[in-house]
């Protein structure tokens, strides 16, 4: 079993930041538990700079401050695997993001090792260890933690450190080792602004479905669901789900009866929020109505045009040996294709930023779309 320190009070964890602060590198990781609630429930952190490993208790220890400025000095680099959630408990826990951050999952990637590659089977690539992911889904949330769980966590965090140095080369030589930080900025934009309840309706599913009379009861209900999911701290699905959202909107009930011949509400949310949800209903201000979604795949010659983005951006994906995924993924064609049929307004998509431009730019306007 690997040495560790186990920081579960705020002198041995200043005494721990003391240290850390003159490192230059910084391996982090957290466990975490997300069931039923919107946020995370930080459950233990990670971090190993090469000379102390630490296991530091967020349940334990009051005030975690010093950890979390460690995330923005500058002269640390911040090295994390497929950080995206851990993002995401820096930003409710610590309300911060790491600077120069390393994802180690991306410079596999960009390594020519391939795409989405986890921590175990990167290990098992690079250092030819196979590790024991056993205790991959385990309540890290309970006390005491098990002898089995604190060597997972400390593995997560150790062997990332050794081999780090096989990525850092394997990039210089490509010259892509500045490709890897662009992205981790980029991972981290955004990350601190607070949940938008006036915009919260665009992201409900089949909500493009709705007329503007229909979308502005939409915009009410959704604006609703998730001021109480962040004051009780539940997922939005365990307040009302989607479908019972755009149901709501379809048919406008007017009384409690009305939503128990709704099929789509459970019992649970009948009971709990129908009050709430005729009275919301009842309240809606018909007067200055949202716009009716656009829905870009609904719109004519997308098919052909999406496939001939794509067909261009898996070519100059295939001629770098860099995953489509990371080049051109969906999400960023149809922010392309957006930009193109918008005129070529506005701020510009992301694959014609950064390394993706040097790579794409050329190519994507050579198709003349």
């Amino acid at each position: 079993m690997l040495a560790f320190q186990y920081i579960d009070d705020d002198a041995s964890l200043a005494a721990l930041v003391a240290q850390y602060s003159q490192a230059k590198l910084l391996v982090i990781d957290t466990e975490f538990v997300r069931t039923r609630t919107y946020y995370a429930r930080l459950g233990l952190i990670q971090a190993y700079d090469g000379k102390t490993l630490a296991l530091i208790d967020p349940l334990a220890v009051t005030n975690l401050s010093l950890f979390w400025s460690l995330l923005t000095d500058d002269n640390i680099v911040k090295l994390l695997h497929s950080c995206s959630e851990d993002l995401e408990v820096f930003a409710n826990n610590g309300q911060c993001q790491p600077t120069r951050l390393f994802d180690s999952q991306i410079a596999a990637g960009l390594c020519g090792m391939g795409h989405g590659l986890g921590y175990a089977k990167l290990v098992e690539q690079t250092l030819g260890i196979k590790l024991d992911k056993g205790e991959s889904r385990t309540d890290w949330l309970k006390r005491p933690l098990t002898d089995a769980q604190l060597e997972y966590a400390a593995n997560d965090v150790y062997y990332l450190y050794e081999l780090y140095p096989q990525l850092v080369e394997k990039l210089e030589s490509l010259g892509r080792l500045d490709w890897v930080y662009e992205d981790g900025e980029r991972m981290t934009q955004g990350r601190l602004d607070a949940p938008n309840p006036d915009i919260a309706y665009l992201k409900v599913k089949n909500a493009y479905q709705l007329l503007p009379r229909q979308l502005a009861v939409l915009k009410a209900l959704a604006d609703w669901r998730l001021k109480r999911a962040l004051v009780k701290d539940l997922a939005l699905g365990f307040v009302v789900k989607d479908h019972a959202l755009v149901a709501l909107a379809k048919k406008m009930p007017t009384s409690v009866n009305d939503l128990y011949k709704m099929s789509e509400l459970t019992e649970q949310e009948r009971r709990i929020h129908g009050k709430d949800l005729i009275k919301i209903i009842a309240s809606v201000d018909y007067e200055d109505l949202p716009k009716p979604l656009d829905v870009l795949a609904l719109k004519t010659g997308y098919k052909a045009t999406f496939k001939s983005i794509k067909q261009c951006l898996v070519e100059q994906a295939e001629a770098q040996n860099v995953p489509i995924e990371l080049l051109g993924s969906k999400k960023f064609i149809h922010e392309y294709l957006q930009w193109v049929w918008d005129g070529k307004k506005g701020e510009l998509p992301l694959v014609l930023k950064g390394w993706r431009q040097t790579i794409v730019s050329d190519a994507l306007n050579a198709l003349n779309l």
